[in-house]
């Protein structure tokens, strides 16, 4: 049985001076994780997937700012139902090399 959408929140574009009418997003549960993503043409092609619905929204936000949009066409996206976006984590600096150990003392014998 497939799983039913669920509203997980909405974009609104600009058309010039106009205010278009929101676009809706929804969600869909899986075994395999989330998905978030519009259904309205043309925008239905960026989905957004992970593993829980705050990485799936987080997912979405980035893949909506390189649809081609500049920022002052949109507003959104306005997320419902708790759904916060979350970011991976970002990467940990890496560990400072360890000194090279002076030259092995030589035995005088």
């Amino acid at each position: 049985m497939a799983n039913l959408l669920e509203y997980a929140g909405c974009v609104h574009i600009f058309l010039g001076p106009y205010r278009g009418n929101p676009i809706a997003l929804y969600l869909q549960r899986s075994e395999d994780g989330c998905q978030i993503a519009p259904k309205a043409y043309p925008w239905n092609d960026v989905v957004g997937k992970g593993e829980t619905p705050n990485k799936a929204a987080a997912d979405f936000e980035d893949k909506w700012k390189t649809k081609g949009l500049s920022p002052d066409m949109y507003t959104g996206p306005s997320w419902e139902g708790g759904i916060k976006p979350e970011k991976p984590a970002p990467p940990k600096p890496a560990a400072p090399p360890k000194p090279a150990d002076a030259a092995p003392a030589a035995d005088a014998s």
